[in-house]
């Protein structure tokens, strides 16, 4: 028998595409010999708001378009957050990243320690899906809390360690982005195995097939 192989897997709680490819990489968890590591990042928005200045402008339509389709194809139920993890405005027809952002720090942060916790991915999945499938202020009442039970985590001590250990998380989630540039891409969901990047969850079955190669084993 083999070694597990691991993955990292650069993600993002606003990305929609992260979601759709989550429950693929917590189901090869379970059933392969398979570390998969998750390292959260801060979306585009956050990290290159300039990035909405240089679209196409038929990106936008074509995004949601696809975004649908795909959804459909996975058999996920998919519908744009209500609220939108990262704050945005529309002004002179580009979207322009808000000043005051409540939302993408508190959930980055939280997955970074979810990861530190053993339950990075499990994490990941429960809380895309609560906020990628229509739950309405996914962020008030006990959403969060009952989507970390999930996984496995309490997330009032989650909190807790989130505001005490700011610094450091914040640390961490910046050499999440580092090391994503570094295996070779900027979107998300990028998985790195060995030095090269798969980005994008319509790439995850390439990834499948590389593992394999590498001698990927059932449980």
């Amino acid at each position: 028998m083999t070694d597990s192989l691991t993955i990292d897997v650069f993600w993002s709680f606003r990305s929609p595409w992260s979601y759709l490819a989550t429950p693929r990489l917590a189901a090869w968890q379970d059933r392969y010999r398979l570390e998969v590591r998750f390292r959260p990042v801060y979306p585009i928005a956050i990290r290159t708001p300039e990035f909405f200045d240089q679209v196409h402008p038929l990106w936008t339509s074509y995004f949601m378009t696809d975004l649908q389709r795909v959804a459909q194809f996975l058999e996920l139920p998919i519908a744009w957050p209500r609220p939108d993890p990262v704050i945005q405005e529309m002004a002179d027809g580009r979207m322009r990243t808000g000043e005051t952002q409540p939302y993408i720090h508190r959930l980055t942060r939280l997955g970074a320690l979810a990861e530190e916790e053993g339950s990075g991915i499990g994490f990941a999945l429960a809380v895309s899906n609560l906020i990628w499938t229509g739950t309405e202020n996914w962020h008030e009442g006990d959403h969060l809390a009952r989507a970390s039970a999930k996984a496995g985590l309490d997330l009032a001590a989650l909190d807790a360690r989130a505001v005490n250990e700011v610094d450091r998380i914040e640390a961490v989630i910046s050499q999440n982005e580092a090391d994503h540039a570094t295996a070779g891409h900027w979107g998300v969901p990028t998985c790195a195995f060995q030095g090269e990047p798969f980005f994008g969850q319509d790439r995850l079955d390439v990834l499948l097939w590389r593992l394999k190669q590498n001698g990927l084993e059932e449980r």
